[in-house]
Protein backbone atom coordinates (compact mmCIF):
# COMPACT_ATOMS: atom_id res chain seq x y z
CA UNK A 1 0.00 0.00 0.00
CA UNK A 2 1.24 3.49 -0.91
CA UNK A 3 2.29 5.44 2.21
CA UNK A 4 2.94 8.90 0.76
CA UNK A 5 2.46 11.01 -2.36
CA UNK A 6 4.13 14.12 -3.74
CA UNK A 7 2.54 17.46 -4.67
CA UNK A 8 2.84 16.53 -8.36
CA UNK A 9 1.14 13.15 -7.80
CA UNK A 10 -1.68 14.85 -5.91
CA UNK A 11 -2.23 17.28 -8.79
CA UNK A 12 -2.55 14.33 -11.18
CA UNK A 13 -5.20 12.55 -9.10
CA UNK A 14 -8.89 12.67 -10.00
CA UNK A 15 -10.61 14.92 -7.40
CA UNK A 16 -13.44 12.39 -7.05
CA UNK A 17 -10.98 9.64 -6.15
CA UNK A 18 -9.54 11.30 -3.06
CA UNK A 19 -10.39 13.38 -0.02
CA UNK A 20 -7.76 15.89 1.09
CA UNK A 21 -7.71 16.38 4.86
CA UNK A 22 -6.04 19.36 6.54
CA UNK A 23 -5.22 18.36 10.13
CA UNK A 24 -3.95 21.79 11.23
CA UNK A 25 -6.10 24.10 13.39
CA UNK A 26 -8.89 26.37 12.16
CA UNK A 27 -6.73 29.52 12.28
CA UNK A 28 -4.05 28.03 10.05
CA UNK A 29 -6.73 26.65 7.70
CA UNK A 30 -8.37 30.08 7.40
CA UNK A 31 -5.06 31.69 6.49
CA UNK A 32 -4.53 29.28 3.61
CA UNK A 33 -5.12 25.65 2.64
CA UNK A 34 -4.83 23.26 -0.28
CA UNK A 35 -7.63 23.63 -2.82
CA UNK A 36 -10.45 21.20 -2.08
CA UNK A 37 -9.22 20.29 1.41
CA UNK A 38 -11.54 19.79 4.36
CA UNK A 39 -10.55 20.76 7.88
CA UNK A 40 -10.36 17.99 10.49
CA UNK A 41 -7.99 19.11 13.28
CA UNK A 42 -5.51 16.55 14.54
CA UNK A 43 -7.29 15.76 17.83
CA UNK A 44 -10.59 15.14 16.04
CA UNK A 45 -8.94 13.05 13.35
CA UNK A 46 -7.19 10.85 15.91
CA UNK A 47 -10.30 10.50 18.09
CA UNK A 48 -12.95 9.55 15.54
CA UNK A 49 -12.90 8.16 11.99
CA UNK A 50 -16.58 7.27 11.59
CA UNK A 51 -17.31 9.82 8.85
CA UNK A 52 -14.22 9.14 6.75
CA UNK A 53 -14.87 7.39 3.41
CA UNK A 54 -13.25 4.01 2.83
CA UNK A 55 -13.81 4.11 -0.91
CA UNK A 56 -11.44 7.07 -1.46
CA UNK A 57 -7.77 7.77 -0.93
CA UNK A 58 -7.37 9.99 2.14
CA UNK A 59 -4.60 12.50 1.55
CA UNK A 60 -3.50 13.75 4.98
CA UNK A 61 -1.37 16.84 5.45
CA UNK A 62 -0.09 19.05 8.27
CA UNK A 63 2.27 21.99 8.09
CA UNK A 64 5.40 20.13 7.04
CA UNK A 65 4.38 16.49 6.56
CA UNK A 66 5.86 15.28 9.85
CA UNK A 67 2.82 14.89 12.12
CA UNK A 68 0.57 13.83 9.26
CA UNK A 69 2.83 10.85 8.46
CA UNK A 70 2.01 9.30 11.84
CA UNK A 71 -1.73 9.99 11.48
CA UNK A 72 -1.81 8.48 7.98
CA UNK A 73 -0.06 5.37 9.28
CA UNK A 74 -2.63 5.04 12.07
CA UNK A 75 -5.47 5.29 9.55
CA UNK A 76 -3.91 2.63 7.31
CA UNK A 77 -3.71 0.27 10.28
CA UNK A 78 -7.46 0.74 10.67
CA UNK A 79 -8.19 -0.16 7.08
CA UNK A 80 -8.24 3.24 5.35
CA UNK A 81 -6.39 4.03 2.13
CA UNK A 82 -4.53 6.94 3.76
CA UNK A 83 -1.39 8.59 2.43
CA UNK A 84 0.80 11.38 3.75
CA UNK A 85 1.48 14.41 1.57
CA UNK A 86 5.25 14.81 1.35
CA UNK A 87 6.35 18.21 2.63
CA UNK A 88 2.83 19.13 3.77
CA UNK A 89 1.27 22.54 3.30
CA UNK A 90 4.65 24.30 3.13
CA UNK A 91 5.73 22.26 0.10
CA UNK A 92 2.39 22.80 -1.63
CA UNK A 93 2.62 26.53 -0.96
CA UNK A 94 6.12 26.72 -2.41
CA UNK A 95 4.93 25.06 -5.61
CA UNK A 96 1.88 27.32 -5.82
CA UNK A 97 4.00 30.47 -5.48
CA UNK A 98 6.47 29.16 -8.08
CA UNK A 99 3.67 28.76 -10.61
CA UNK A 100 2.04 32.11 -9.85
CA UNK A 101 5.29 34.06 -10.08
CA UNK A 102 5.05 33.61 -13.84
CA UNK A 103 1.75 35.54 -13.87
CA UNK A 104 0.99 39.24 -13.33
CA UNK A 105 -0.10 38.74 -9.73
CA UNK A 106 1.43 41.98 -8.41
CA UNK A 107 -0.57 44.09 -10.87
CA UNK A 108 -3.79 42.31 -9.86
CA UNK A 109 -3.09 42.92 -6.17
CA UNK A 110 -2.37 46.61 -6.77
CA UNK A 111 -5.55 47.01 -8.81
CA UNK A 112 -7.56 45.44 -5.97
CA UNK A 113 -6.17 47.93 -3.45
CA UNK A 114 -7.25 50.78 -5.71
CA UNK A 115 -10.77 49.44 -6.26
CA UNK A 116 -12.31 46.56 -4.30
CA UNK A 117 -10.31 47.15 -1.10
CA UNK A 118 -9.84 50.90 -1.38
CA UNK A 119 -12.39 51.86 1.30
CA UNK A 120 -11.70 49.20 3.92
CA UNK A 121 -7.93 48.93 3.53
CA UNK A 122 -6.19 51.67 1.55
CA UNK A 123 -8.34 54.54 2.90
CA UNK A 124 -7.83 53.37 6.49
CA UNK A 125 -4.10 53.03 5.89
CA UNK A 126 -4.00 56.60 4.55
CA UNK A 127 -6.21 57.80 7.42
CA UNK A 128 -3.80 56.46 10.05
CA UNK A 129 -0.87 58.16 8.30
CA UNK A 130 -2.73 61.48 8.26
CA UNK A 131 -4.31 61.22 11.73
CA UNK A 132 -1.07 60.37 13.51
CA UNK A 133 1.32 62.19 11.17
CA UNK A 134 3.28 59.01 10.50
CA UNK A 135 5.19 60.11 7.39
CA UNK A 136 7.01 63.38 6.74
CA UNK A 137 8.78 64.60 3.59
CA UNK A 138 12.18 62.96 2.99
CA UNK A 139 11.62 60.19 5.54
CA UNK A 140 13.50 56.97 4.87
CA UNK A 141 11.30 54.19 6.24
CA UNK A 142 12.30 50.57 6.88
CA UNK A 143 9.15 48.56 6.14
CA UNK A 144 9.68 45.48 8.31
CA UNK A 145 8.45 42.28 6.67
CA UNK A 146 8.02 39.06 8.62
CA UNK A 147 6.51 37.20 5.68
CA UNK A 148 2.98 37.11 7.07
CA UNK A 149 -0.17 38.61 5.57
CA UNK A 150 -0.04 41.85 7.57
CA UNK A 151 3.50 42.92 6.73
CA UNK A 152 3.19 41.88 3.07
CA UNK A 153 0.01 43.94 2.73
CA UNK A 154 1.69 46.88 4.47
CA UNK A 155 4.55 46.72 1.95
CA UNK A 156 2.13 46.88 -1.00
CA UNK A 157 0.26 49.81 0.61
CA UNK A 158 3.50 51.71 1.12
CA UNK A 159 4.38 51.16 -2.54
CA UNK A 160 0.96 52.45 -3.54
CA UNK A 161 1.02 55.57 -1.38
CA UNK A 162 4.59 56.36 -2.43
CA UNK A 163 3.56 56.07 -6.07
CA UNK A 164 0.67 58.53 -5.65
CA UNK A 165 1.88 60.55 -2.64
CA UNK A 166 2.09 64.33 -2.34
CA UNK A 167 5.69 64.48 -1.13
CA UNK A 168 8.87 62.39 -1.53
CA UNK A 169 9.98 59.72 0.92
CA UNK A 170 12.10 56.58 0.60
CA UNK A 171 11.35 52.95 1.43
CA UNK A 172 13.54 49.99 2.37
CA UNK A 173 11.72 46.65 2.56
CA UNK A 174 13.57 44.93 5.37
CA UNK A 175 13.41 41.21 6.15
CA UNK A 176 15.27 39.87 9.15
CA UNK A 177 16.02 36.14 9.10
CA UNK A 178 16.27 35.13 12.77
CA UNK A 179 17.06 31.54 11.84
CA UNK A 180 14.19 30.46 9.59
CA UNK A 181 14.13 26.99 8.10
CA UNK A 182 15.21 26.89 4.46
CA UNK A 183 11.59 26.25 3.44
CA UNK A 184 10.21 29.28 5.28
CA UNK A 185 12.99 31.52 4.00
CA UNK A 186 12.19 30.42 0.46
CA UNK A 187 8.45 31.12 0.88
CA UNK A 188 9.10 34.64 2.17
CA UNK A 189 11.45 35.39 -0.71
CA UNK A 190 9.07 33.82 -3.26
CA UNK A 191 6.09 35.83 -2.01
CA UNK A 192 8.15 39.01 -2.19
CA UNK A 193 9.08 38.18 -5.77
CA UNK A 194 5.46 37.35 -6.58
CA UNK A 195 4.26 40.72 -5.25
CA UNK A 196 7.26 42.61 -6.68
CA UNK A 197 8.53 43.79 -3.31
CA UNK A 198 12.31 44.40 -3.50
CA UNK A 199 13.37 43.04 -0.12
CA UNK A 200 16.66 43.48 1.73
CA UNK A 201 17.41 40.40 3.85
CA UNK A 202 19.81 40.21 6.77
CA UNK A 203 20.49 37.32 9.12
CA UNK A 204 20.67 36.95 12.90
CA UNK A 205 20.84 33.98 15.29
CA UNK A 206 17.88 34.97 17.47
CA UNK A 207 16.19 31.55 17.29
CA UNK A 208 19.36 29.91 18.58
CA UNK A 209 19.58 32.48 21.39
CA UNK A 210 16.05 31.84 22.70
CA UNK A 211 15.74 28.15 21.87
CA UNK A 212 16.38 26.95 25.43
CA UNK A 213 14.59 29.81 27.23
CA UNK A 214 11.84 28.36 29.40
CA UNK A 215 9.80 31.44 30.30
CA UNK A 216 8.24 33.64 27.59
CA UNK A 217 10.62 32.79 24.72
CA UNK A 218 8.25 34.47 22.23
CA UNK A 219 8.34 37.73 24.22
CA UNK A 220 12.14 37.66 24.35
CA UNK A 221 12.32 36.79 20.66
CA UNK A 222 10.06 39.76 19.76
CA UNK A 223 12.18 42.18 21.78
CA UNK A 224 15.41 40.93 20.25
CA UNK A 225 13.93 41.13 16.76
CA UNK A 226 12.92 44.74 17.24
CA UNK A 227 16.37 45.67 18.48
CA UNK A 228 18.01 44.08 15.43
CA UNK A 229 15.51 45.80 13.11
CA UNK A 230 16.22 49.20 14.65
CA UNK A 231 19.94 48.63 14.37
CA UNK A 232 19.85 47.48 10.73
CA UNK A 233 17.41 50.24 9.74
CA UNK A 234 19.68 52.89 11.23
CA UNK A 235 22.67 51.32 9.49
CA UNK A 236 20.77 51.68 6.19
CA UNK A 237 20.10 55.36 6.85
CA UNK A 238 16.46 55.02 7.89
CA UNK A 239 14.82 57.24 10.49
CA UNK A 240 11.70 55.09 10.99
CA UNK A 241 10.68 51.45 11.09
CA UNK A 242 7.13 50.43 10.16
CA UNK A 243 5.49 47.38 11.75
CA UNK A 244 2.37 45.57 10.54
CA UNK A 245 0.23 45.67 13.70
CA UNK A 246 -3.43 46.23 12.82
CA UNK A 247 -6.68 47.35 14.52
CA UNK A 248 -7.31 43.92 16.07
CA UNK A 249 -3.80 43.84 17.56
CA UNK A 250 -4.55 47.19 19.20
CA UNK A 251 -7.80 46.17 20.88
CA UNK A 252 -6.40 42.79 21.91
CA UNK A 253 -3.45 44.54 23.56
CA UNK A 254 -5.81 46.78 25.55
CA UNK A 255 -7.67 43.78 26.98
CA UNK A 256 -4.49 41.74 27.52
CA UNK A 257 -2.93 44.53 29.57
CA UNK A 258 -6.01 44.57 31.83
CA UNK A 259 -6.68 40.84 32.10
CA UNK A 260 -3.11 39.53 32.34
CA UNK A 261 -1.11 42.61 33.34
CA UNK A 262 -3.40 44.38 35.80
CA UNK A 263 -2.86 47.70 34.01
CA UNK A 264 -4.40 49.90 31.34
CA UNK A 265 -2.18 50.27 28.28
CA UNK A 266 -2.59 50.40 24.54
CA UNK A 267 -0.41 49.78 21.48
CA UNK A 268 0.60 53.25 20.31
CA UNK A 269 0.46 54.32 16.63
CA UNK A 270 4.00 55.71 16.85
CA UNK A 271 6.85 55.72 19.36
CA UNK A 272 10.26 57.29 19.79
CA UNK A 273 12.95 54.67 20.25
CA UNK A 274 14.55 54.81 23.69
CA UNK A 275 17.74 53.04 22.58
CA UNK A 276 18.27 54.34 19.03
CA UNK A 277 18.44 58.11 18.95
CA UNK A 278 16.46 59.75 16.17
CA UNK A 279 14.55 56.57 15.30
CA UNK A 280 10.78 56.16 15.45
CA UNK A 281 8.42 53.18 15.18
CA UNK A 282 5.18 53.64 13.23
CA UNK A 283 2.10 51.41 12.79
CA UNK A 284 0.23 52.51 9.63
CA UNK A 285 -2.25 49.57 9.68
CA UNK A 286 -3.65 50.97 12.95
CA UNK A 287 -7.19 51.40 11.55
CA UNK A 288 -7.20 48.32 9.26
CA UNK A 289 -9.18 45.33 10.55
CA UNK A 290 -7.85 41.79 10.38
CA UNK A 291 -11.06 40.49 8.77
CA UNK A 292 -10.47 42.82 5.83
CA UNK A 293 -6.83 41.72 5.55
CA UNK A 294 -7.98 38.08 5.43
CA UNK A 295 -10.58 38.98 2.79
CA UNK A 296 -7.84 40.68 0.73
CA UNK A 297 -5.63 37.60 1.04
CA UNK A 298 -8.41 35.20 0.01
CA UNK A 299 -9.58 37.40 -2.88
CA UNK A 300 -6.07 37.47 -4.35
CA UNK A 301 -5.44 33.77 -3.70
CA UNK A 302 -2.36 34.54 -1.63
CA UNK A 303 -0.88 32.15 0.93
CA UNK A 304 1.43 33.05 3.79
CA UNK A 305 2.97 31.11 6.65
CA UNK A 306 1.34 31.92 9.98
CA UNK A 307 4.40 31.34 12.13
CA UNK A 308 7.79 30.99 10.49
CA UNK A 309 9.46 30.10 13.78
CA UNK A 310 11.37 26.83 13.39
CA UNK A 311 10.97 26.11 17.12
CA UNK A 312 7.22 25.48 16.68
CA UNK A 313 7.48 23.68 13.35
CA UNK A 314 7.16 20.21 14.86
CA UNK A 315 4.59 21.02 17.50
CA UNK A 316 0.91 20.11 17.40
CA UNK A 317 -1.20 23.13 16.53
CA UNK A 318 -2.98 23.30 19.87
CA UNK A 319 0.32 23.79 21.72
CA UNK A 320 0.89 27.04 19.84
CA UNK A 321 -2.06 28.90 21.36
CA UNK A 322 -1.27 32.09 23.22
CA UNK A 323 -2.84 34.62 25.51
CA UNK A 324 -3.55 36.73 22.45
CA UNK A 325 -5.54 33.88 20.91
CA UNK A 326 -7.57 33.59 24.12
CA UNK A 327 -8.39 37.31 24.00
CA UNK A 328 -9.23 37.04 20.30
CA UNK A 329 -11.80 34.34 21.12
CA UNK A 330 -13.18 36.43 23.99
CA UNK A 331 -13.74 39.44 21.71
CA UNK A 332 -15.42 37.21 19.11
CA UNK A 333 -17.81 35.90 21.80
CA UNK A 334 -18.63 39.43 22.99
CA UNK A 335 -19.18 40.56 19.39
CA UNK A 336 -22.07 38.11 19.00
CA UNK A 337 -24.14 40.13 21.49
CA UNK A 338 -22.59 43.54 20.84
CA UNK A 339 -21.40 44.21 17.26
CA UNK A 340 -19.82 47.50 18.43
CA UNK A 341 -17.52 45.86 20.97
CA UNK A 342 -14.40 46.21 18.78
CA UNK A 343 -14.93 49.94 18.20
CA UNK A 344 -15.80 50.52 21.86
CA UNK A 345 -12.60 48.85 23.07
CA UNK A 346 -10.57 50.89 20.58
CA UNK A 347 -12.23 54.19 21.60
CA UNK A 348 -11.73 53.47 25.29
CA UNK A 349 -8.08 54.49 24.91
CA UNK A 350 -9.22 57.89 23.58
CA UNK A 351 -11.79 58.51 26.33
CA UNK A 352 -9.86 58.13 29.58
CA UNK A 353 -11.35 60.35 32.30
CA UNK A 354 -8.66 60.86 34.97
CA UNK A 355 -11.34 61.97 37.45
CA UNK A 356 -12.54 58.37 37.52
CA UNK A 357 -9.08 56.76 37.80
CA UNK A 358 -7.69 55.94 41.26
CA UNK A 359 -4.03 56.26 40.35
CA UNK A 360 -1.84 56.67 37.30
CA UNK A 361 1.70 57.49 36.30
CA UNK A 362 3.59 59.27 33.55
CA UNK A 363 7.21 58.29 33.33
CA UNK A 364 8.60 58.16 36.87
CA UNK A 365 5.95 60.50 38.28
CA UNK A 366 3.06 58.81 40.12
CA UNK A 367 -0.33 60.37 40.86
CA UNK A 368 -3.23 59.41 43.12
CA UNK A 369 -6.79 60.75 43.22
CA UNK A 370 -6.30 61.41 46.97
CA UNK A 371 -3.59 63.97 46.11
CA UNK A 372 -6.29 66.50 45.21
CA UNK A 373 -9.27 65.05 47.02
Amino acid sequence: MIEEITIQELAAMEPSACQIIDMRDSTAFALGHIDGAVLIPQKELEASHENLPKDKTLVIYCRSGILSADVAEQLREEGYAAVNLVGGYVKWLQEKIRRETKNEKAAEVEQGLRKKFHRVIFSRFAKAIKTYDLIQPNDRIAVCISGGKDSMLMAKLFQEIQRHGKFPFELVFLVMDPGYSAENRQIIESNAKLLQIPITVFETNIFDSVYHVQNNPCYLCARMRRGHLYNKAKELGCNKIALGHHFDDVIETILMSMIYGGQVETMMPKLHSTNFEGMQLIRPLYFVREADILAWQRYNGLSFIRCACRMTAGLAEDTMQSKRQEVKRLIAALRRDNPQVDSNIFRSADNVNLETIRSWHKGDAAYDFLDEY
